[in-house]
């Protein structure tokens, strides 16, 4: 460990604060570091590995396509990439799939889309976008721009014009923000990054009408939400409406780096050859995986055991909180679930990694658990109990 430390000072850029601990190994909901202790895991690589650590499938598929055909660039057809397109867009509104590395660029098309969209509807000047305070959609520069959070603008000024942050679970906000060039509206159905705020049960539905009204695209970033984290495949799907334009990444892939922008075939028009590229986006070995992946997770019977793992979780952690007075409340939707603290909860965070136990803080009082979709009740109850005991020592 403490040569991987050093190695890791000395040679990679310190952009993040790492914890004390070097994994080596990973299957299902567990990891292992380089002394050989156990860990279980409840962040799945911020909601990445969704089907758990090394899943055996996916790697069979990984290995076969590994031996078979990498990459060959966007000039050139390839099966497993057409393959995933069909099946992506099989399973939600969308008639066309941008792929891109990761939830930024897949954020950063869907930026591009729409003001093209625009500019070839109505013109020059109708370009800015809205979202949402306590946002996150990445960290280029227009993504950054993009973000409701003055932590992660700082330093970067001037930002990409066209952006303005409203209030999170208002209608209201967003219709006053609008404007004669405003063209899109850009929203997390649940945000994580700003501490697993779920909006009212009517958010999304009437966002989608007033976008309607207003002639707006409306953008959904699912980059965390998606692929079965809450229960269904995708996460505005529960309120039984459509974006113009959804993205993914994280999940995905399973552990692999992989993002998606998808639009109708209306939106989609605006973008022609030499519009947008990407060199590596949807190689043959990240499709193939990534099919794979998408045919397990949509599995009904696999997003029905998420909304009943998830709904026993939540339960668990409402007996916290009946305990432990620092806890304020319990929020999420199937296995993402935020604990607001009163308190700061990072040195919870530290504790929990000391007894084996990997989750994060968000917001800066948030415990956020996005465990594998895999995890099992045991699992939930070893987390509950740890959680129990470091919430006392802390608060003794």
């Amino acid at each position: 460990m403490e040569d991987i430390r050093d190695a890791c000072q000395q040679h990679i850029f310190s952009t993040y604060a790492r914890f004390p601990v070097a994994f080596v190994r990973g299957k299902g909901c567990r990891l292992w570091d380089d002394r050989g202790n156990e860990y279980l895991d409840f962040l799945a690589g911020i909601a990445v590995c969704n089907l758990g650590h090394c899943h055996p499938e996916a790697t069979r598929v990984l290995c076969e396509q590994a031996a078979t055909l990498v990459h060959v660039s966007n000039l050139f057809y390839t099966q497993p990439q057409v393959e995933l397109a069909t099946e992506l867009t099989r399973h939600c509104f969308a008639d066309k799939v941008f792929f891109s590395n990761s939830g930024a660029e897949a954020n950063e098309a869907a930026i591009k889309l729409a003001r093209k969209f625009s500019m070839d509807r109505f013109g020059p000047g109708r370009f800015h976008i809205i979202t949402m305070k306590d946002s996150f959609h990445g960290r280029t520069l227009a993504t950054l721009s993009a973000t409701g959070q003055e932590k992660v603008h700082k330093g970067f000024e001037p930002l990409v014009e066209g952006f303005c942050f409203v209030d999170f679970d208002s209608v209201a906000a967003v219709e006053a923000a609008i404007t004669p060039r405003t063209c899109a509206v850009m929203v997390e159905p649940i945000q994580g990054e700003g501490g697993v705020q779920v909006p009212s049960p009517t958010y999304l539905r009437d966002l989608k009408a007033l976008c309607e009204r207003h002639d707006l695209l409306l953008i959904f970033d699912e980059v965390q939400v998606g692929m079965g984290r809450t229960g269904v495949l995708f996460a505005h799907q529960h309120d039984r409406i459509a974006p113009d334009i959804m993205t993914l990444a994280k999940a995905l892939g399973n552990g692999l780096p992989i993002g998606a922008m998808l639009a109708t075939e209306e939106a989609a028009q605006a973008f022609v050859p030499g519009s947008h590229a990407t060199t590596f986006g949807g190689t043959p070995l990240v499709t193939a995986v990534a099919l794979r992946v998408l045919q397990m997770i949509a599995e009904p019977a696999f997003l029905q055991r998420v909304r009943e793992v998830g709904e026993y979780f939540a339960g668990c952690l409402d007996r916290i909180k009946q305990r432990h007075p620092v806890v304020r409340s319990i929020r999420g939707r199937g296995l993402m679930i935020g604990m607001e603290l009163s308190i700061p909860g990072q040195q919870l965070v530290s504790r929990c990694l000391e007894k084996g136990i990997v989750i994060n803080c968000t917001h800066d009082n948030v415990l956020r658990f996005v465990p594998p979709l895999v995890v099992e009740r045991q699992d939930i109850d070893r987390l509950v109990e740890t959680l129990d005991e470091v919430l006392k020592e802390e608060t003794a």
